[in-house]
């Protein structure tokens, strides 16, 4: 996909859910894209020298095999992913932690609000896919519980 496709593709995202901005993460840029009154998009890219302090990383990465039965929890919506509710707390959940049904794994910022994803499986979490502070997409893989 080039550089123009993928901006067509967020603006897409931009006008089809009617959002006032949309800040994504590609590598070490950052694009932001702000709709203005008069239906014009704006996108700007951001050098990282402008951007706040990198995030810590989550548990990712390569890892054991997951077992064939795992879960995978999914984002229900675009959002800008945390593990913890406040910088510096402790995170919601950790590799290799038991959760329960209903147990929050993070939540999820999108515009403004702060959403906690909760857990529809019981069982122990295997993999953290999302960073801290990066933008997820509907339905993007962010945790695989194993039961």
């Amino acid at each position: 996909m080039t550089e123009r496709e993928a901006l067509d593709a967020m603006l897409a995202v931009v006008r089809e859910h009617d959002l006032d901005a949309l800040v994504v993460r590609v590598g070490s840029s950052t694009y932001e894209l702000v709709a203005r009154a008069d239906a014009t998009t704006v996108v700007a890219n951001v050098p990282a020298a402008a951007e706040a302090p990198s995030p810590a990383p989550a548990a990712a990465g390569p890892g054991p095999a997951i077992a064939a039965n795992a879960k995978k929890v999914t984002a229900p919506i675009i959002g800008v992913f945390y593990r913890s509710a406040a910088p510096g707390a402790e995170s919601f959940v950790e590799l290799g932690d038991r959760v329960e049904v209903g147990q929050v794994l993070c939540i999820l910022e999108a515009m403004k609000l702060m959403n906690e994803i909760t857990s529809d499986y019981a069982g122990v979490v295997r993999r953290v896919l999302p960073e801290n502070g990066a933008l997820v997409s509907l339905g993007e893989e962010m945790f695989w519980i194993e039961p």
